[in-house]
């Protein structure tokens, strides 16, 4: 199969791409590189060292005899472009990563909330505005957040995308349908997650798109069997205020003696997945498409569920860590229940790793190895999701995806 990875250079899109690469798949790579400019304006990089893109796809040609294609390319603003590659490389699935991803960094200020509204929503429609007006069927997988269905399901089992409703007719009857889980977006980047569902919903229907939206909770570890194959094939550990996920900060965290931070009281329940169950849940989606004219397909792409102050008492057992509990900088509720499904995947075959099972790997493979990089200025959450009436300094920013604005197709990656 002929898979487009948008976004192949980031977090998740770089061991994705690996992966189906590794199973046979002929996979292409497209990036803007809006998340390496990222680090440049927080002043903030990987814990771990990542090489050029350039540097990884030789590396793994080198190590697996495999070849990875890849475009610069602007996915949110180059529509021309997107629809070039789509049709000239005779895409059959495309994986959508090629979204701003932290929301933290969503929330930072107006501008930066502004930049994820223009980049997650005009990048999800140019796709599928391009991928119409290609004529290919192409298989959209998504990469998508437990987030849009919020925190606050007061112990209903939040079910995969879609609710069974009643209704009450004007004739007395009743009617029953199907519908999205009504949506509660926690910021401003999951609700561009939340808009992304209605886009879907539209080109599936107008246009009888394939589309597989995977709700992914928050992803945990750095490595997967790929990456490990070689040091410069290294994936990313955030551990900063803005992209670093909280078990991330807290492995980081541990391995340099700072306190672990539970922002509020730590009784907020999140959904979490090893980052090899993330891509190995990205396989799945890709080899199991849905037929043309069946509806969105939604998968709860988690496989524990835990609270974060739990979280946080068991690395400190694992690494002998204090912890601290700083105000919460988000606007929600000190203490919510999570349930969710998640039977598809686990249909499909996917086995998942456990905390119990890789922790301790992660903590002395990674955070202990990689501490002499950390910068501890840049640990504190400083995004705030309520300002109390001070506006932010204004200064000067430049969105991270325009300087690739403009790109074409045929332009290779750096």
């Amino acid at each position: 199969m002929r898979v487009l990875i948008l976004g192949g250079d980031g977090f998740c899109g770089w061991p994705a791409s690996l992966r189906l690469s590794a199973q046979d798949h002929v996979v292409g790579i497209v990036d803007n590189f809006a998340r390496r400019r990222a680090d440049v304006e927080l002043g903030a990089e990987s814990l771990t060292p990542i090489e050029p893109l350039t540097t990884r796809i030789a590396a793994w040609r080198e190590v697996t005899g495999r070849t990875l294609e890849s475009w610069e390319l602007d996915v949110a603003h180059d529509y021309d472009g997107l629809l070039e590659l789509l049709g000239e490389w005779e895409t059959d699935a495309v994986v959508h990563f090629a979204e701003q991803r932290a929301a933290p960094y969503s929330m930072k200020s107006s501008r930066h909330k502004r930049y994820t509204v223009d980049n997650n929503i005009n990048a999800t429609h140019n796709l599928l505005a391009a991928i119409v007006e290609s004529g290919r069927d192409v298989h959209v997988v998504h990469l998508g957040t437990m987030g849009v269905y919020g925190y606050g399901a007061a112990g209903v089992r939040i079910p995969e995308g879609y609710l069974r409703v009643r209704m009450d007719r004007e004739d007395g009857g009743e009617v029953e349908q199907e519908i999205l889980f009504p949506a509660d977006p926690g910021s401003v980047y999951h609700m561009t997650k939340t808009q992304d569902q209605l886009l879907f919903g539209f080109y599936n229907k107008n246009d009888e798109v394939r589309i597989t939206d995977l709700h992914q909770g928050i992803v945990w570890g750095t490595q997967t069997e790929e990456t490990r194959r070689d040091e410069r094939l290294i994936n990313r550990f955030d551990y900063d205020g803005d992209y670093g996920t909280v078990l991330n900060r807290f492995l980081m965290q541990a391995a340099i003696g700072y306190p672990l931070t539970v922002h509020g009281s730590g009784g907020q329940t999140r959904a979490f997945i090893h980052l090899q169950d993330s891509v190995r849940c990205i396989q799945l989606a890709v080899e199991h498409p849905p037929k043309r004219g069946e509806r969105v397909r939604i998968f709860n792409q988690m496989t524990e569920v835990h609270r974060v102050i739990d979280l946080a008492r068991l690395v400190a057992r694992l690494t002998v860590s204090p912890i601290d509990l700083p105000d919460n900088p988000r606007k929600e509720a000190s203490r919510n229940d999570l349930f969710a499904e998640n039977r598809q995947l686990l249909d499909l075959g996917l086995q998942p790793i456990t905390l119990e099972d890789d922790l301790l790997r992660e903590v002395t493979d990674i955070a202990f190895q990689y501490r002499h990089r950390c910068d501890r200025d840049k640990i504190p959450c400083r995004s705030r999701w309520v300002r109390d009436g001070v506006s932010p300094p204004r200064g000067t920013w430049a969105p991270p995806s325009r300087a690739a604005a403009g790109s074409r197709a045929s332009s290779r990656a750096r």
